[in-house]
């Protein structure tokens, strides 16, 4: 599971160190794309193939499953780790998420985000005072089972 966060700086090369706890979940290669919010998702290779099998199931008549299909993936870009556990992000994507010299990678239990820092910490700080209010209007299913 990818957890934590770890600041970092965006090098000249558009380098980012993927932290050492998180690139074990990433394997050979993984994902990154333009993410939701205003950071980029990295997704581990089998966590993408689980997403393009889930949306290459919805209807491709609807609007909706078209524009997010195309939203998710006209700015995907397959990346693998250096020996240093860097990867090189894609201009493009750099610029959607106006990353700066700060960055932070988040881990986001199934994938990793990456985003401008002082980007991060103003949506973080938008939506503490609404946590409780968020977390109430969730849908949770019991998933845990009880006894022995």
């Amino acid at each position: 599971m990818l957890l934590g966060k770890a600041y970092n700086s965006l090098d000249n090369q558009r380098r980012v160190i993927i932290p050492k706890h998180m690139r074990g979940h990433l394997g050979a290669s993984a994902v990154i794309t333009r993410g939701l919010d205003g950071g980029l998702f990295l997704f581990p290779q089998e966590y993408w193939l689980k997403l393009v099998n889930n949306l290459t199931h919805l209807p491709f008549t609807q609007k909706k499953a078209r524009d997010f299909w195309r939203y998710i993936s006209n700015e995907a870009y397959e990346v693998q780790p250096d020996n240093l556990g860097r990867i090189t992000l894609p201009t493009s994507l750099t610029e959607l998420a106006k990353l700066q010299k700060e960055v932070v990678v988040v881990g986001s239990m199934q994938y990793i985000e990456v985003w401008d820092r002082n980007q991060y910490h103003q949506y973080l700080d938008q939506i503490s005072d609404q946590a409780e209010e968020i977390a109430e209007s969730l849908s949770w299913e019991n998933q845990t089972q009880t006894g022995s």
